[in-house]
């Protein structure tokens, strides 16, 4: 019998309770053990749970039991579970989390002391939800040298998109369907600005190639100005606007990264991923494009993803799993402005025909879009690749000259 704890008892912290304790057969199975449920930590009160007796207020309860060999951290946030999963490591206990924030922020210094504890330290669950990823980046991708991983990585932004895309929903009613739907939280910045899919590309591009790549190093841009004119302008060109995590390795080895709303092709695989659902796509030398695909969040998803890294940890309960990735400064992240991209611009002028050549006479090379249903005097096209930085100095000098731009959109090359 293998004792492990949990810290936290909401929608993931319960679904892997449930798990463990309605699929033991399955467990035992494929460990040759039971996975026994020792303490659950959580500051409310479960006395209808069938678990009610394992319930603890004291994390000391689980660090000083000798008993407990893996851990479960589903708190979120980054404190105090940063400070109970590294004691845990030091302790000598094994540690599996979903906690995207806690894992881009610490990665590299919580895998070292696994490393040095001869203990691991596994999120499977911290990126996609259920959707199998860093497994097969780690392994069943490692002859590959990964050039490129993108993807929708995240269900509240990419339900609320779909609605607008396919229902003609504006932003702010689709927000609000999220939340009463809830795949939205009342408070949705970390969604509708893009910073837990920032979260995720850094661990994704941190494990791809092997230093750590911090948020606040990845230029990051939300949705909230996305409007239905620009979904209308997506479709004119071909395609449909997704919030992309995007990392790119460069010749010189440094990476090319950023969180942003995009234009996608239809024909991209990515371009049908709708609702809830994320779509990570990783293109190797190898095996050209791999896609994974799958809900990416949820109680029971989620809470699937986790227990299977429980039972990695059993597994590796004296052989250490290897998954490992250096701290690093940031220096292989280049300037976003020097990030290479198309990108779609709708600008409002007084003088259509002079503003397209004024667009002409900056961009050298555009395509215009044309679209029945335009606003008066409203222009759009889309330009040839260039440094982002000169778009924007070519973007400030069609407003000095009285073309208001209203939207810039990358045209995402997936």
């Amino acid at each position: 019998m293998v004792s492990v704890a949990i810290m936290g008892h909401g929608v993931v912290g319960s679904g892997v309770a449930e798990i463990i304790t309605t699929h033991k057969q399955k467990l035992f199975a494929s460990v040759g053990e039971e996975i026994y449920i020792k303490h659950i930590l959580d500051l409310r009160e479960f006395p209808d749970s069938p678990l009610a007796d394992r319930f603890t207020k004291n994390f000391d309860d689980i660090i000083n039991d000798i008993d407990v060999r893996v851990v479960v951290e589903v708190m979120g946030g980054v404190n105090p579970a940063y400070d109970f999963v590294k004691r845990c490591l030091l302790s000598g206990k094994s540690v599996v989390t979903s906690n995207k924030e806690l894992v881009a922020a610490h990665g590299a210094e919580l895998l070292k002391i696994a490393s040095e504890n001869n203990t691991n330290f596994l999120f499977e669950a911290s990126v996609g939800g259920g959707i199998p990823i860093i497994r097969p980046i780690n392994q069943c991708l490692v002859a590959n040298n990964v050039s490129e991983i993108a993807g929708i990585l995240n269900g509240t932004t990419n339900f609320i998109l779909t609605k607008m895309i396919n229902e003609g929903m504006n932003f702010d009613d689709a927000l609000k369907l999220a939340q009463q739907l809830g795949y939205a939280e009342r408070n949705p910045e970390a969604d509708v600005e893009g910073h837990d899919a920032c979260r995720k590309i850094c661990i994704l591009a941190s494990l791809a190639y092997g230093k750590h790549i911090y948020p606040d190093a990845v230029h990051t841009e939300g949705i909230t100005k996305i409007t239905l004119d620009d979904v209308k302008y997506a479709s004119i060109w071909g395609g449909v606007i997704k919030l992309i995590g995007k990392v790119k390795r460069l010749p010189d080895k440094k990476c090319d990264i950023v969180v942003a709303p995009m234009l996608i092709p239809s024909k991209s695989q990515l371009a049908n991923i709708d609702d809830v659902f994320n779509g990570i796509m990783v293109r190797g030398d190898c095996t050209g494009d791999v896609v994974f695909y799958g809900k990416g969040a949820g109680k029971l998803p989620t809470a699937s993803a986790v227990v299977a890294d429980v039972i990695d940890c059993v597994k590796h309960l004296k052989n250490r799993k290897y998954l490992f990735w250096a701290d690093s400064d940031n220096s292989s992240v280049i300037d976003y402005k020097e990030s290479v991209t198309a990108m779609y611009i709708r600008a409002i002028a007084d003088n259509t025909a002079d503003a397209y050549n004024k667009a002409k006479s900056l961009f050298s090379d555009i395509h215009i879009l044309e679209n029945s249903e335009a606003k008066e005097n409203e222009i759009a096209f889309v330009c040839e690749p260039m440094a982002y930085g000169e778009i924007l100095n070519n973007i400030d000098a069609l407003n000095n000259s009285g073309i208001k731009v209203e939207s810039a959109i990358r045209i995402g090359d997936l």
